[in-house]
């Protein structure tokens, strides 16, 4: 089967005051764009067999500032998890809700009001990179590499369907800004190559914020060092 490298999109400006962006039309602020260029720089010396991106316009900058002329193709299934009354509201404001300590603990019980259960936004984009990766593999071989850009939530549940872990354990995972994770799918098993690589050690640094935190970013957050 192919090669699937799975990218977060860069920074956003919701990212980096504290809020949920969700769905809305965030786009990259001057932090994601550097980091999406500088992760284009990686990306370059790989023969992508098809590039894939979630709708959302924070994607579509990020793969422009990455990969600049590749017209990718959009796929619904990468689309950030619609945590709907959430959205657009303050991470802080949020962690006072009851619903929060479903989503950190028991995430396949979560369901957003008026938004997405996480349990159906994990099986829908595990089904899509799986649809792809089976497509890519019959158009192009075994040894095809391919890119998906989606969003950090989006990210940690198909990590973990590749780990063959609950959707309960996904917040042990984390998918950093314009981050890249490798999953390699076989016939019997999928083989987790890489998980949450930026080639940069000052995002091992937690930030001060979120040192004594258990709490996962919900939304992916901003990430460790910039």
């Amino acid at each position: 089967m192919a090669t699937v490298l799975l990218m977060r999109h860069g920074r956003t400006t919701a990212n980096a005051s504290g809020g949920l962006a969700g769905r809305q039309p965030v786009e990259l602020d001057d932090t994601g764009r550097g980091q999406a260029t500088r992760a284009g720089e990686r990306l370059r010396a790989l023969p992508l067999a098809a590039v894939v991106s979630s709708p959302l316009i924070r994607c579509r900058q990020t793969l422009d500032l990455a990969l600049p002329g590749v017209e990718p193709a959009l796929e619904d299934g990468l689309i950030e998890c619609g945590y709907g009354d959430w959205e657009g509201r303050p991470l802080k404001e949020l962690a006072k809700e009851p619903l929060w300590p479903v989503v950190q603990q028991h995430p396949s019980a979560a369901v957003f009001p008026n938004g997405e259960a996480m349990a159906d936004m994990s099986a829908r984009a595990v089904a899509a990179v799986r649809a792809w990766d089976t497509r890519v593999t019959a158009e192009h071989g075994d040894g095809a590499v391919w890119l998906a850009c989606s969003h950090g939530d989006v990210i940690k549940a198909i990590v973990a369907d590749a780990l063959g872990l609950h959707l309960d354990q996904f917040q042990r995972i984390v998918a950093d800004p314009a981050s890249i994770t490798v999953i390699r799918y076989t016939p019997t098993r999928p083989f987790v190559v890489r998980v949450n690589e930026t080639g940069e050690l000052g995002s091992l640094v937690p930030p001060k914020s979120e040192a004594q935190q258990g709490d996962a970013a919900v939304g992916g957050g901003a990430g460790g060092g910039v």
